[in-house]
């Protein structure tokens, strides 16, 4: 086993190494780039609608959650079309368990939008 001690350089090539699959999940992943129309939609209605601090955090998290799952769906999808470019079954199912998790996500990340921002849009409104 390598022996393991801490590098400044070894941690800022990890930032550079996860912006690339970042990059790569937008670039290759029609979904992923949806989540970013949505993420700044999000953002931009956080900011027009003067969001709590506290409600800031749920909608950055919410942000996060599904970015991630997104991320880990893609990963996913990828090393399961090369070790069984063919269909296959069981291939099939993981591929559509890691997409149910992406939808688990997205689900939840709507909720909190719908608490956060609904009561604000009908202030304005009414």
């Amino acid at each position: 086993m390598k022996s393991q001690s801490f590098s400044i350089k070894k941690r800022l090539k990890s930032f550079i190494y996860a912006a690339n699959g970042l990059k790569t999940a937008i670039a290759e992943e029609h979904n992923a780039r949806i989540h970013v129309v949505a993420a700044i939609t999000a953002l931009a209605c956080s900011a027009l609608l003067r969001i709590s601090s506290l409600e800031w955090c749920a909608v950055i998290f919410a942000i996060g959650f599904v970015f991630a799952m997104e991320l880990f769906n893609s990963a996913i999808e990828n090393i399961a079309d090369f070790i069984s470019p063919k269909k296959h079954e069981t291939i099939k199912k993981v591929k559509d368990m890691s997409a149910a998790a992406v939808l688990a996500s997205a689900v939840a990340a709507f909720a909190v939008g719908m608490i956060v921002f609904v009561p604000k849009i009908i202030n304005l409104v009414f």
